[in-house]
């Protein structure tokens, strides 16, 4: 599936301000890299169903073995073998002639700060070691998904060497004292230097998987099922916005006949949440994660392109209409490929007059629903185009209701079949006191 940076920033998957962005909400990881590595797995959605469901695979089995995770290895691990292993100490002499135990004694006392360093080290070798055979030996590794069998595996071959199987034995016997840690030192920096940087990346690749896992137990979000059909269809029970504390649900069923949802309401009544939680929750599917649903069945995707938030370009002398007109330009250039696209269009045209709008919007959208390889959901506040298009039976009408009870402006957030007939653009005004301040101005 593809996106482009435009449709990220709608959608807050990434954001300018990380907190209020999805990734940051789903981040469960425990080590810098493996944040990293989250952040690249956020950015490459999966290309094929086969590589979904392994994901899916993966994740599954994640969870319901959650107890064989590790508890020993930290960020703090991983920083400490990674600054051990870019350390540049000379290891302790192998002068002929003089024995190990003076050339330890030497460095310990000539060269503290070093022999410091290496002991406090040495420490989160072994938690890196013993962290990877508490996993290796607590999984049932022939059972695993393949993506996960293929890293322990790997791992399980490169803590074989006997030098590691050394320091954990004299750990365990309490026998691993500055002599022997000096020694050691010696011996795994000249040899495994290129074994241990590999343990750490391995980690945090599996840090980034464990985290997706986690954050789907901890929201309780539902693997979606994919369908082998070619042409696009969504089918969601009970879909929320996952970044909202307190969200409402919602039923959402498209198909290539029904493939157009034409959405009103008022500002505010939730139409450009809505439209960005379908967007979320089919990114996420394409992820190989869970979803924010009671249940979901799609199809494939290639790709999901959003038209929210068009902001003017003062530097290039562009106004804000002629960004949206590019937009949608490029929109129906990218979706041409017969390719399955989700397309997420709020208040298309603002950026010029009402009459200029609607005459544009009817021509975008009669264009658009000749394609009948993506689905689209599209809101606006020009009311009368939905006259135009009552007899497109493509079109699915959905509006979000508001009402006023005494004089106040009251959002119920229910989405209904039909069409928005509020026009409360003055009440909000009027509620807000701005025509009495205009009034109090005479």
């Amino acid at each position: 599936m593809e996106l482009d940076k435009t449709t990220y920033l709608d959608l807050s998957i990434f954001n300018r301000d990380d907190e209020y962005s999805l990734f940051h909400k789903l981040d469960f990881t425990t080590t810098s890299g493996g944040r990293e590595y989250l952040r690249t797995l956020f950015s490459t959605p999966l290309k094929d169903i086969a590589a979904i469901q392994a994901r899916q695979q993966t994740l599954q089995f994640l969870q319901e073995h959650d107890e064989a995770w590790p508890p020993m290895i930290s960020n703090g691990t991983i920083v400490v073998v990674e600054n051990y292993l870019d350390a540049e100490i000379e290891p302790i002499s192998s002068s002929e002639g003089i024995p190990l135990y003076i050339n330890a004694v030497l460095t310990k006392t000539i060269y503290a700060p070093d022999f410091g360093f290496i002991r406090f080290s040495f420490d989160q070798l072994l938690n890196l070691i013993n962290g990877f055979r508490y996993l290796t030996q607590t999984f049932d590794i022939a059972s695993a998904p393949l993506t996960l069998r293929s890293m322990l595996e790997r791992a399980k071959v490169l803590i074989v060497h006997q030098e590691f199987r050394d320091i954990v034995e004299l750990h365990e016997r309490g026998k691993l004292n500055f002599v022997q840690i000096l020694r050691y030192d010696r011996l795994i920096r000249r040899k495994h230097k290129k074994v241990l940087w590999e343990l750490t990346e391995l980690y945090t690749r599996l840090d980034a998987y464990h985290s997706m896992a986690m954050a789907m137990r901890h929201f309780s979000l539902q693997f979606p099922v994919f369908s082998e059909e070619q042409k696009p269809h969504i089918d969601i029970q009970q879909l929320y916005h996952l970044i909202l504390a307190e969200p409402v649900a919602y039923d959402i069923a498209m198909d290539p006949h029904r493939h157009f949802i034409f959405l009103t309401g008022a500002n505010m009544a939730g139409k450009t949440t809505f439209i960005k939680a379908v967007g979320i929750a089919v990114f996420l599917a394409h992820l190989g994660m869970g979803v924010p649903a009671q249940a979901m069945r799609l199809t494939f995707f290639h790709g999901i392109l959003s038209n929210i938030d068009v902001k003017d370009n003062i530097f290039k002398g562009e106004s804000y209409f002629y960004n949206e007109v590019q937009r949608i330009k490029n929109t129906i250039i990218k979706i041409s490929d017969q390719k399955n696209w989700l397309i997420l269009i709020d208040e298309m045209f603002k950026g010029t007059n009402v009459e200029d709008a609607k005459n544009c919007s009817l021509a975008v959208i009669r264009g658009l629903l000749q394609n009948h390889n993506c689905l689209f959901i599209l809101s606006t506040h020009l009311y009368e185009i939905a006259e135009e298009l009552q007899g497109e039976d493509q079109i699915i009408f959905k509006y979000f209701q508001s009402e006023v009870i005494d004089d106040d402006l009251q959002f119920t957030y229910e989405l209904k079949d039909g069409i928005a007939k509020e026009k409360i653009g003055f009440l909000i005004l009027k509620k807000e006191k701005v025509i009495e301040l205009l009034e109090n101005m005479k």
